[in-house]
């Protein structure tokens, strides 16, 4: 008698955060849209269908299915979008990892967390929102810096990277490429310590 065959994977879905349009185009507010266009390109998975006011990507890491969405709706209504995709599709608050930036980590360091409020962030505050004020679904932020001097967050945010810092950022998508496949293939924890140590920074500095 032939063993039954495994359960199948229910989908990941990897949110990455931004604003649309090209103005917005490689700023610091739009390193989720970046961090997963790099995850595609790793991947071989192409981002271009249109729906649930999302730009889609469907396709595997590992044997896992994944979807990848980089809401369209402007940052402070991602929720939006976030929302008709857990619902449409019935994905667990676990297997939603939201891509985000973060002025109060230190610049290109990541820190991958199963849970959370949203910091202040819009596009977070949008989407627990929209989740029925859940906030149990990982997230994955990547850090920013700070604005320098007396200079306005909102400008900071909406600023592009210099060359220096893009080579850096480089390195940031690297490490979470790795961390979204530890994640989806080998679980939350094993991926946590890989992303949250000082000691990967170290290697990588």
């Amino acid at each position: 008698m032939a063993p039954p065959n495994p359960l199948p994977h229910l989908p990941w879905l990897i949110v990455g955060l931004g604003n649309p349009g090209k103005k917005y185009n490689a700023t610091r507010h739009n390193v989720g849209f970046e961090m997963v266009d790099a995850i595609a390109e790793s991947e071989g998975i192409s981002i271009n269908n249109v729906n649930f006011k999302a730009l889609l990507g469907r396709g595997f890491i590992g044997n896992v299915p994944v979807m990848l969405a980089k809401p369209q709706t402007f940052m402070n209504s991602s929720g939006e979008s976030v929302g008709s995709i857990v619902s449409h599709y019935k994905i667990p608050l676990k297997q939603v990892l939201v891509v985000y930036d973060d002025l109060d980590l230190p610049f290109a360091k990541l820190r991958l967390l199963p849970k959370g409020g949203h910091g202040g962030h819009n596009g977070m505050r949008s989407i627990i929102d929209r989740l029925k004020g859940s906030r149990d679904f990982p997230r994955l932020r990547i850090g920013i810096g700070r604005p320098p001097g007396k200079m306005d967050a909102v400008n900071f945010v909406l600023r592009p990277f210099n060359k220096q810092e893009r080579e850096e950022l480089e390195f940031t998508f690297e490490r979470g490429i790795e961390a979204v496949r530890i994640l989806l293939i080998e679980g939350f924890d094993k991926s946590a310590t890989v992303v949250n140590s000082t000691k990967a920074m170290e290697q990588l500095g």
